[in-house]
């Protein structure tokens, strides 16, 4: 194991420590569940079906079911069929039958026209009178065949998907385990939402942040409490989340003052510390580290650094443990405003708001502590390092927080 001493690395670059932490992605394994609790969850297995579908040639719209070449004659109508009714007549030359929208198409019939299209006579007699050429009948098998896979491996279980699953069968349904995520603030400082903060305290947001954070990204987080600045409790309650989880967040304690003692606590629990600063905007001291079959990061203590970090890092980081086919949702727009910055050193991340007109548009931001500046942006907008100015209208990319 290499061991890790303060500032024996440089910073790194957010794609060079990206890359890093999927490399050091562990799959989480799989489970059995239900199709009805699957949504949410990642494919782990494909999804077959077991029945050609249509299962059988059905009427598209309520009608008549004829010979396509008896459209030009008066025909007798021989049943009604309604939709989970099987046809007792075959249709001849001369004939057809009023069918409903889903029911089975009869034998011999290779036309279905639709309802406003047709004059019934007196005598009962009904006529095409409508000019359309389409056959209104949906194919035995046109959407899957039986042995078609139906939802690969891989993706994220929408609504749309269990329907699919209720399709073709899929009862059961085979998932990824969801990742375990302990979560650890650190601080004397802190104190827990229900507590007024007295003077020179604050309440304690990233916590909280990030276990919701984590269960959108299809995880489940346990929260471990605050570890005030002492490092034996610091260490004791490391390694409690060391044992029980796959990925352990602190926020805290990873800058450079006297109490910042995460890395050596981390070290101290058998983490190798891989990197522990990036060339990122706000997020500069985040700490990375693996141990055995955890992964461990050390986020900032500002909790819209936390957030950013989570959603750049964590998240992609976690959707591979998943063998989840990921990619965070962008969109490419133009910018409503100038947006220019003095420090072009580190790639910058700024909230903005996606206006009526489609235009993003930075919101008012203060910098890393300014929590509730979030809650109005709808992402973050990527600046690259070096770059200082970006003029109004220029295409930008916004990645959906």
């Amino acid at each position: 194991m290499i061991l890790y001493s303060m500032g024996n690395r440089g910073m790194i670059k957010y794609e060079e420590g990206l890359a890093i932490v999927l490399d050091h992605a562990i799959f989480t394994g799989t489970e059995t569940v239900s199709f009805i609790a699957s949504a949410g969850r990642v494919l782990a297995s494909d999804v077959i079906s077991d029945i050609d579908m249509p299962p059988f040639n059905k009427a598209a719209v309520d009608g008549y079911a004829c010979r396509k070449e008896d459209l030009k004659t008066e025909m007798k109508v021989l049943e009604v069929i309604n939709a989970g009714k099987t046809p007792q007549k075959k249709i001849t030359s001369g004939t057809c039958s009023k069918i409903m929208t889903g029911a089975p198409v009869p034998e011999g019939s290779d036309f279905v026209f639709m309802v406003e299209d047709s004059q019934t006579g007196i005598d009962g007699m009904v006529t095409f009178t409508g000019s359309s050429n389409k056959d209104n009948i949906a194919r035995v098998g046109e959407d899957v065949r039986s042995g078609d896979r139906v939802l690969r491996k891989g993706k994220i279980i929408r609504p749309q998907d269990v329907a699919v699953m209720a399709s073709v069968g899929c009862t059961l349904v085979t998932v990824s385990r969801m990742p375990r995520i302990g979560i650890i603030s650190t601080g004397s400082e802190l104190v827990e939402p229900s507590s007024r903060p007295a003077m020179s305290q604050i309440r304690n947001s990233n916590a909280y942040q990030l276990l919701a954070q984590s269960e959108r990204a299809g995880a489940t987080g346990r929260y471990y409490g605050i570890a005030i600045d002492d490092e034996e409790i610091t260490f004791r309650m490391l390694s409690k989340a060391l044992e029980e989880n796959d990925l352990v967040l602190m926020t805290g304690g990873v800058s450079m003052g006297d109490f910042d003692f995460v890395p050596e606590v981390l070290q101290r629990t058998g983490v190798e510390i891989i990197f522990d600063r990036m060339a990122v905007q706000p997020g500069k001291p985040t700490t990375f580290g693996v141990r055995k079959d955890n992964v461990v990061f050390g986020l900032p203590g500002n909790p819209v650094s936390s957030f950013i970090q989570f959603e750049i890092l964590v998240r992609p980081l976690l959707m591979k443990m998943m063998g989840c086919e990921w990619h965070p949702v962008q969109w490419e727009l133009p910018l409503g405003t100038v947006y220019s910055r003095k420090r072009v050193s580190r790639m910058g991340w700024i909230p903005v708001k996606i206006t009526a007109n489609g235009e993003a548009v930075p919101v008012e931001y203060h910098g890393s502590a300014h929590i509730s500046a979030l809650p109005d942006a709808d992402g973050i907008m990527p600046i690259p390092v070096g770059v200082s100015k970006i003029e109004k209208g220029t295409m930008v990319n916004v990645r959906q927080i």
